[in-house]
């Protein structure tokens, strides 16, 4: 049974977004919940694809293993988050591992469960599209913004992503340690190091975990500024 917050976690997902309350509410009652503490493991890369999940509370990272045995994060998703559409509807195996960041509470929806109710109810297929289309389009933009952006802009991105306002100025916590977030970004920690020393410049303060912003629309501008502090020439 999940709890009022849960529901609503759950109600965010792009999975679940756009399923009729009444279709939502027959699908939960075939659903369970899992638990997964902080450094455990969800599932790994080549395990069957079985099930779909949605954070309902915690944080999960996506990881794939390079041929060179290189750990590169894919994604970084917190609660209101799903994963795993694509590939369980599709079957075969999940192309990355999935690991707790924080200690975290999913919903494992089985894909069979989704498979019987989208014979009765086709609705449900507009979901998933939604589902997979969303996560194609934050696949592509982290492409574009590997490509096109300097190591300061695409962690300037970041924290815009993260503020709890639109503009002016404001203070939130970083919501993983510092290595995780330069793998999230595709740099190393030293060049992680050296785009938070070059945000100074743009109003960025940070103690610890502890950040502060004069203005996020500085870095808004700054993200958007071809002329910015360091050439796009560059990557870190």
């Amino acid at each position: 049974m999940l709890s009022p917050a849960e529901l609503k976690m759950a109600k965010r997902s792009v999975l679940f977004a756009n399923v009729p309350d009444k279709m939502l509410q027959d699908l939960l009652k075939k659903c369970h919940k899992s638990t997964c503490p902080r450094g455990g493991t969800l599932f790994v890369q080549g395990d069957p694809a079985n099930f779909m999940y949605v954070i309902l509370q915690g944080c999960v990272k996506l990881t794939r293993i390079t041929p060179g045995g290189d750990e590169v994060v894919v994604a970084v998703y917190s609660a209101g988050n799903s994963f795993g559409e694509a590939i369980a509807l599709k079957g075969g195996k999940y192309p990355v591992t999935v690991e707790a960041v924080q200690d975290s509470v999913l919903l494992q929806v089985e894909t069979r469960i989704v498979f019987d109710t989208l014979r009765t109810e086709p609705d449900l297929a507009v979901a998933m599209l939604s589902s997979t289309f969303s996560h194609l389009h934050e696949l592509v933009m982290e492409i574009e913004n590997l490509k096109a952006l300097t190591g300061a802009q695409r962690l300037a991105t970041f924290l815009i992503s993260l503020a709890p306002v639109d503009e002016g100025p404001c203070s939130f916590v970083l919501p993983y340690d510092k290595i995780l977030i330069a793998k999230r970004l595709g740099m190393k920690p030293e060049s992680l190091s050296r785009s938070f020393a070059n945000l100074r410049a743009h109003g960025v303060e940070v103690q610890r975990e502890a950040v502060t912003v004069s203005e996020i629309n500085e870095l808004k501008v700054f993200v958007s500024d071809d002329e910015s502090g360091m050439p796009k020439a560059r990557r870190s």
